[in-house]
Order: structure tokens, then C-alpha cells, then sequence
């Protein structure tokens, strides 16, 4: 499937459907590259948030999840006690699923201790692809890749850290929504005027 046309005419990557919050997403963040510490924490764990759900779940859930988690300051997540885990699990807000909930937690002590070592986070996270972006404009939705080796050593390197919800299909979302991989259809307007092969 090719990029298709919204009702304001611009052409969206087909992936993309008509929801506002959706298209917001589409237009402003995705593909986008992040490279502060924070923000690249809280995608890595919203996209492990959506494992087995539609992205558009966790999406319309974000505002109450930084509500839920402190803004994601994992200084204050990872000394979560019984008592804040309960009421995670009685919040309509978020997804409530026990190993999620616990894996944001184990993800923030983790993440604190590539954060106490020499470099950022996101110098950690972006040495997956030395530093750089990774800018595809594939013709069809088919050829968008569900993972790639980038993806797989990611994947890797941070189930050995102790993350939790982090399959190379998750790291290559996240890979994507933080701008690590910009692959925009070609002809979408937000790929630009790079018109690249496939």
C-alpha cells in the first residue's frame, strides 16, 4: 500500500489512519530524531507498554501514563513500593498489566545505571547505528521491516541490562518513533523533498 491521501490533502504514510491523535503523531514525532535521555526512556517504555495492542491505545493513554509514572523521572520510579504498584493496577488510565507495570519499573533501574556510567543515555542508545540516522523511503508499507539487525543488537544488548519488553520488533518501533530510523513512504509529505529509492 502506498501513502494515502487525508481529507486535507496531504499524502500520510499508509500506516497512518484519519484519528487526530494519530495523525498529530504521525506529522510532529514520528521518525523524528530524539536525542535527550528522558524522552527516549519514556518511548522505550510506552512502546513496550503497546506489546500486543494497537499503538493508538498506548497513544491516547500517554498523558495519563506521565501522570501515572512521575513524567517518567526513573529516580522516583524505581523506588516504586507495593503500595504505588497497587494503585498502578487500579488506574483505569493505563494498561493495566502486572509485567508492564513492573517492567517500567525494572527499565528505570536499569536505564539509571546506563546513566551512571560514562555517556548519556542516548549516547548508549544511539551507538546502535554509530551515531546515525537510518533514512529509508520505502514505496509500499510492505517494505517496511518489522526488525533489522540494528534492531536485533539492540534488543540484545538490553535484555542483557535488564529491560524487560524490549524484542527487536519493540526496538525497531522504538527505533523508529525516536527518529534512530526515518522511514517515511515515499511521497508522504512529512518524508520531505528527500525522495529516495526503496
Amino acid at each position: 500500500m502506498k501513502a494515502q491521501r487525508h481529507a486535507d490533502g496531504k499524502l500520510r504514510c499508509a500506516w497512518c489512519p484519519p484519528d487526530p491523535v494519530y495523525v498529530a503523531y504521525h506529522d510532529t514525532e514520528w521518525g523524528v530524531a530524539v536525542r535527550a535521555d528522558q524522552p527516549l526512556f519514556e518511548m522505550l517504555c510506552l512502546e513496550g507498554a503497546q506489546a500486543g495492542l494497537s499503538w493508538i491505545t498506548v497513544l491516547r493513554k500517554r498523558e495519563t501514563y506521565r501522570q501515572a509514572f512521575d513524567n517518567f523521572d526513573a529516580e522516583k520510579i524505581v523506588r516504586y513500593g507495593a503500595a504505588k504498584r497497587r494503585r498502578l493496577l487500579q488506574d483505569p488510565g493505563i494498561i493495566r498489566n502486572r509485567l508492564k507495570v513492573e517492567a517500567f519499573i525494572a527499565n528505570a533501574g536499569a536505564y539509571l545505571k546506563i546513566r551512571s556510567s560514562p555517556g548519556s543515555f542516548s549516547d548508549y542508545i544511539w551507538q546502535f547505528t554509530n551515531g546515525k540516522v537510518l533514512r529509508r523511503r520505502p514505496l509500499y508499507l510492505g517494505g517496511i521491516p518489522q526488525s533489522t539487525a540494528h534492531s536485533d543488537a539492540m534488543s540484545k544488548d538490553l535484555k542483557q541490562r535488564g529491560f524487560k519488553f524490549v524484542g527487536s520488533t519493540i526496538c525497531y518501533a522504538f527505533m523508529q518513533a525516536v527518529g534512530i530510523v526515518d522511514e517515511h513512504q515515499r511521497y508522504c509529505w512529512a518524508a520531505g523533498k528527500e525522495i529516495n529509492n526503496a
